[in-house]
């Protein structure tokens, strides 16, 4: 796809519909593949590809004018899918590297970094994301769209472009040799502004001998 295809203002409703769903549910499909553990060398590796290419997605969402769902009310869709296994099977292949700490909102003077988990963050985007599946395999295209732009903005936008920076960072980690923070004790629960249960330097080699290799990284010699 060319840039001026990419950034165009005007394109056909139903391309663009076509796309996001394509590109949306290529997405789901792969992190269900890769929670399953069937490729645990290669996981991380994969869940940074598959982030990147659901961010541009979200990119195109964010860049188009505001869409207008047909109906004033969204219809109902009925219960919602578990993602309980989802998470828990992300939750055990990414252990001990599941946990990191994010800035929740960049423009909030002296924001405290806060602890999330890339399983959690994971399974949150796929909810969303089947949310406007459902309306868009049931024919709702408007409904669809208008919901996968709405939840970009609230919710699955910024949780994924979370884990892609953390996802990032450990690659980056790993690839560098660079020193990486001791993970170990680190929790959702714990504040991390107040010092207490900070991570602490150490040697690169914890992700080199403890985490790299298990999910297929390794570093630059």
């Amino acid at each position: 796809m060319s840039d001026a295809t990419l950034h165009a203002t005007i394109q056909d409703p139903n391309d663009f519909a076509v796309q996001i769903s394509d590109q949306i549910e290529s997405f789901i499909v792969a992190v269900t593949e890769i929670a399953k553990g069937d490729e645990p060398d290669s996981a991380v590796p994969f869940l940074l590809l598959e982030v990147s290419q659901l961010m541009l997605a979200g990119g195109r969402l964010g860049a188009h004018e505001d869409i207008v769902p047909d109906e004033r009310y969204e219809p109902d869709l009925g219960p919602e899918a578990d993602v309980d296994e989802l998470r828990e099977r992300l939750a055990r292949m990414l252990d001990p590297i599941d946990v990191y700490s994010e800035v929740f909102d960049p423009y909030e003077p002296r924001k405290a970094p806060v602890a999330a988990r890339i399983s959690d963050d994971l399974a949150d985007v796929v909810t969303d994301l089947r949310h406007g599946m459902a309306h868009y395999r049931a024919g709702r295209v408007t409904e669809a769209l208008w919901w996968w732009q709405f939840s970009y903005f609230s919710n699955w936008g910024s949780t994924a472009s979370a884990t892609l920076r953390a996802l990032q960072s450990l690659v980056a980690h790993v690839r560098l040799n660079q020193p990486l923070a001791e993970l170990d004790g680190l929790d959702t629960d714990e504040d991390l502004s107040t010092g207490e249960g900070a991570l602490e330097e150490e040697a690169g080699r914890v992700m080199a001998e403890e985490i790299a290799a298990p999910l297929g990284l390794r570093t630059v010699k």
